[in-house]
């Protein structure tokens, strides 16, 4: 990018038209995106050194993957119940306030952990407990946050900002498993709960520092219900978004579960211990992060939906390949592919359903987008994670990439399913 250009991204108002080329790093030059993206990085590092150190101590101590799914399912069973509520008040109350308020209960439920471990009270009861509070706090961050993302940016470059955010999040998913399985190695699972405690910090700075309005949107007389009513009846009337959100589903309950099996995996069936399961999730998350400017270079040359078919067919392949290694380097190659498919996957449906829509429904659609992604995803996995208990992980997984192989067929198979009159722009 000329300097020119980059002078014009970073002066240039969240709302203002477009006056350069979007490039694969465009949203970085927009200075509230980039203070943004650095503390959530920061958080998600440590959000992800927390996870890896509770799922190998549940999987230590109670030796089971369905217990690993519970305790997901913990995280993520709110999502389901709540996430709708939480899309509604995304799109009337300040999202920035919102969000800050949502972290720092994230933060002290972290905290709290960490001391209850430091005084070995961190029985089974207790973790579920902590994780279901932190995970009510996650459900009504996540449309916030998601929406909060077009409001930083121009219109022209909602699909490279998605991407770059998601990206953030994966390479601390890349970065996080490997340090949480060096703190559980050195120093074990206390610790890694308490650098999680600390690095919310970085996020509540970068929101404290933005200089972007969020300003609240009147819901004009009608009922909490009604409001929630209006973004299903719209996702039911529009088909490319039912369609959408229904690949997304399917993806996440099918899919995007066999991050639970991985201490299954790591364990039972590579017979390596937290550093092989470490590999495993970190490799994940690298795919993600170094797909992420590439979907934005496709999508100059394809359009969403071909990434969209395209990206489903290779996921699903990857985890029947998944499914059948036995062998730890390979393993970790295709969880790279893994992380990249789902990435892509996730990332265009994410930009074409907000592009989709108006500001006043952003938050709404995001949590129709996030009840079949993230709500969908802890059934999934206790589901896997009861048939790896009574089968092996390996069949787990193959059951998986099945059902997504079927669905990725389907999409080549009768196009369209994709290729609806009311897509518009895409």
């Amino acid at each position: 990018m000329q300097e020119a250009e980059r002078k014009a991204l970073s002066e240039r108002s969240p709302g203002e038209a477009p006056r350069a080329r979007v490039h694969v790093l465009s949203a970085f030059f927009v200075r509230d995106f980039r203070f943004l993206w650095a503390g959530a990085f920061v958080s998600n590092v440590g959000t992800w050194i927390h996870n890896t150190a509770l799922f190998w101590v549940v999987k230590e101590r109670t030796g089971s993957d369905a217990w690993v799914g519970l305790v997901n399912m913990a995280q993520f069973l709110p999502v389901f119940l709540l996430v709708l509520v939480a899309g509604s008040l995304a799109d009337t109350l300040d999202r920035k306030r919102m969000i800050l308020a949502t972290q720092t209960a994230m933060m002290l439920g972290a905290l709290a952990l960490a001391v209850l471990s430091s005084l070995g009270q961190c029985t089974q009861p207790v973790i579920m407990v902590i994780t279901a509070l932190m995970g009510i706090a996650f459900v009504f961050n996540f449309p916030a946050w998601r929406a909060i993302i077009t409001d930083l940016v121009p219109p022209d470059i909602i699909l490279n900002a998605v991407a770059l955010d998601a990206a953030q999040f994966n390479m601390a998913r890349f970065l996080g498993p490997m340090l949480g399985a060096l703190v559980l190695a050195l120093w074990g699972a206390t610790p890694a709960f308490f650098l999680n405690a600390l690095s919310f910090m970085a996020v509540i700075a970068a929101l404290l520092a933005i200089r972007t309005r969020t300003p609240p949107i009147r819901r004009e007389g009608s009922s909490l219900f009604r409001h929630v009513g209006e973004v299903l009846a719209f996702a039911w009337k529009n088909s490319w978004a039912r369609n959408l959100l229904a690949i997304m589903a399917v993806s996440s309950l099918f899919g995007l579960t066999y991050l639970v099996l991985l201490p299954g995996i790591a364990k039972d069936v590579l017979r390596g211990g937290s550093t092989a399961y470490g590999i495993l999730l970190g490799a994940t998350g690298l795919g993600a992060a170094v797909s992420a400017p590439l979907v934005t270079a496709l999508n100059h040359r394809f359009r969403e939906i071909t990434i969209i078919r395209w990206v489903a067919l290779a996921g699903s392949l990857a985890l029947v390949a998944f499914a059948l290694s036995r062998n730890l380097p390979l393993s970790a190659s295709i969880s790279f592919l893994l992380g990249a498919s789902f990435l892509m996957l996730s990332s265009s449906i994410n930009a074409v359903l907000q592009s989709g829509v108006e500001r006043n429904m952003r938050g709404r659609i995001m949590s129709l987008y996030i009840l079949v992604f993230q709500g969908l995803y802890p059934l999934g996995g206790l589901l896997m994670g009861f048939v790896s208990d009574r089968t092996s992980p390996n069949d787990a997984l193959l059951l998986g990439g099945t059902v997504c192989l079927f669905m990725g067929l389907m999409l080549f198979l009768f196009p369209d399913i994709l290729e609806c009159s009311d897509l518009t722009g895409t």
